[in-house]
């Protein structure tokens, strides 16, 4: 356990609820990636999560290296807290962009699939937006999340509505 403390850089004990969240919450995902394979045998879905799982976890690993440079953060475990609200809020933004385009009276048999699928992934990339700062404030990494948006912004052209010289 030391060594694990030692390598994300926790000091208190209540730091290690973000890497103990963070595999909860790899675990759940990779069960449900797990089930969706053709077998119902729980002697085959057992070992395809633990594949799963592993192959997961190496992934966000080196995902976690590969950002470890270019962001800035005061400890390393503040790198997993960062990737659960990615992880929450690209979940969450599709989870409430649905229904707001229910609730304006677009579905797919009133409007072309197409612009329905647009019009869909815009209302939830403008949710992402809110969602990922709000989050990010709720797990206290506000600033991060600030200035990651507004670096989005800025490359979706849209630098001018955050008038900063």
């Amino acid at each position: 356990m030391k060594t694990f403390k030692a390598r994300w850089e926790i000091k208190q004990n209540w730091q290690l609820l973000f890497p103990i969240l963070g595999l909860f919450s790899l675990g759940y995902s990779s069960f449900k990636l797990a089930k969706t394979l053709p077998f119902d045998a729980l002697y085959i879905t057992i070992p395809a999560f633990v594949v799963v799982f592993y192959i997961l976890l190496k992934v966000v690993l080196f995902a976690i290296n590969k950002v470890e440079s270019r962001w800035v953060v005061n400890q390393r475990w503040e790198l997993i807290r960062i990737f659960i609200v990615f992880a929450i809020t690209g979940s969450s933004s599709v989870v409430v962009g649905r229904p707001f385009i229910q609730l304006i009276g677009i579905t797919k048999e009133n409007l072309h699939p197409l612009f329905y699928w647009i019009l869909f992934v815009t209302v939830s990339l403008i949710f992402y937006q809110i969602l990922l700062v709000l989050l990010g404030w709720v797990f206290g990494q506000f600033q991060f999340f600030w200035n990651f948006e507004k670096k989005m912004i800025r490359r979706f052209g849209l630098g001018k509505l955050l008038n900063e010289s």
